[in-house]
C-alpha cells in the first residue's frame, strides 16, 4: 500500500506562492516613483514663479531706490561737480578738465544760517551771469540721465548753481580795502590765507555794502577769476544772495582720490576767540556763587566749634 496520496487541488502548492507579494511590491514601486516624480515636477513648477516674482519686484526695488536717492539728495547730502576755477586752489575746476566732486551737506542749515568762512553752493539770483554754459537735453531720456549725473556729481551743474565763500552776513558792512589791500567787515580786516592769485591792488577796491536781512555777501577764493558779489553790486540785491537760495555747505572733496579731504570753515573774522572765552566766562560765573556758599558754611562751622572748646 503506497503511502503516496494522489495529489488534489488542495495539495497543489504553486511554485511562485511567495513571489506574488514581491510582484505586487514591484508593481507598486513604479507608482511610488511616479508620485515622487509628479511631486518633484510640482515642486520644480512651484519654483518657477519665484524667478518671475523677482522680475516683477525689480521695478518696485528700483522705484524704492530712486525715492530714497531723491530724499537723500533733497534733504541731506548732494554731490556737486566744480566746473570753474573761481574757488582755486581750495576747489579745482576748469572747462574740459577733471574738476573736483564735492559733497554738500544740507543738515547744518536746517536750523541755522551760513557763517563767514563757509563754502556754500547756492542758486544764483536771476541777475547773475552763469559761469559755465550747459547744453540743454534734447529729449526726456537725456534729461533724466543729466539729472542722475548731477545727483551723483558726475555731470556739470545747472547754469544757475554757484559755489563761493561767505564773507559777510546780514547787518554787516563789507568793503575793500585797508592799507594792505585786505577786505574789511565792519572796519576789521579779514584773515584770508586761502586767497589764490589776488587781484592787483588797483583793481581790488569796492565801496561799502551793508548786507540786507536774510542775505549773504559771497566771494570766490580765486579773486581775479571769480564773478561774485563784487561783479553784481549794481543789481537790485547789491550783489548779495539769499540765505534761502543756499543749497548746502561744501563738506568734503570725494573725487579725484588724490584730492580727497574735508573742507573747513576758517575763522576769517576773528570771532572764535570770543566764542572760546564765552564758556570760560559762564563757568566762572557759575563757580563764584558755589565758592561763596562753601566758604560761608566753613565759617559757620568754625564759629559753632569755638563755644564748645570753651566749655
Amino acid at each position: 500500500m503506497s503511502s503516496d496520496r494522489p495529489g488534489g487541488p488542495a495539495d497543489v502548492v504553486p511554485a511562485d506562492a511567495g513571489g506574488g507579494d514581491a510582484e505586487r511590491a514591484i508593481e507598486r514601486q513604479p507608482a511610488s516613483h511616479a508620485r515622487r516624480g509628479r511631486f518633484s515636477r510640482r515642486r520644480t513648477a512651484g519654483a518657477e514663479p519665484k524667478k518671475g516674482s523677482l522680475l516683477r519686484e525689480l521695478p518696485v526695488l528700483l522705484l524704492i531706490a530712486f525715492v530714497l536717492a531723491l530724499v537723500v539728495k533733497t534733504f541731506f547730502v548732494q554731490a556737486f561737480f566744480i566746473p570753474s576755477g573761481s574757488m582755486e586752489k581750495t576747489l579745482h575746476g576748469c572747462p574740459g578738465c577733471t574738476g573736483d566732486r564735492v559733497l554738500v551737506n544740507k543738515v547744518p542749515y536746517w536750523f541755522g544760517s551760513p557763517s563767514p568762512g563757509d563754502i556754500v553752493v547756492f542758486k544764483g539770483p536771476d541777475t547773475w551771469t552763469p559761469e559755465v554754459s550747459v547744453t540743454k537735453p534734447s529729449n526726456p531720456v537725456a534729461g533724466a540721465l543729466l539729472w542722475l549725473g548731477r545727483a551723483i556729481g558726475v555731470a556739470p551743474p545747472s547754469e544757475d548753481d554757484f559755489v563761493k565763500r561767505v564773507i559777510a552776513t546780514a547787518g554787516q558792512t563789507v568793503q575793500c580795502c585797508d592799507a594792505q589791500g585786505r577786505v574789511t567787515v565792519d572796519g576789521k580786516p579779514l584773515n584770508e590765507p586761502y586767497i589764490y592769485e589776488p587781484t592787483p591792488l588797483q583793481s581790488r577796491p569796492f565801496p561799502a555794502v551793508t548786507v540786507p536781512a536774510g542775505r549773504l555777501w559771497v566771494m570766490g577764493d580765486h579773486r581775479s577769476a571769480s564773478a561774485d558779489s563784487r561783479e553784481h553790486m549794481n543789481d537790485r540785491y547789491s550783489g548779495t544772495i539769499g540765505v534761502s537760495d543756499v543749497i548746502g555747505k561744501a563738506a568734503m572733496i570725494v573725487w579725484p582720490v588724490n584730492r580727497f579731504g574735508f573742507l573747513g570753515s576758517p575763522d576769517i573774522q576773528g570771532t572764535d576767540a570770543a566764542g572760546a572765552l564765552a564758556p570760560v566766562a559762564f563757568g566762572l560765573a557759575g563757580a563764584l556763587p558755589v565758592t561763596a556758599v562753601r566758604r560761608r558754611r566753613r565759617h559757620r562751622a568754625a564759629d559753632e566749634s569755638i563755644p564748645a572748646l570753651l566749655l
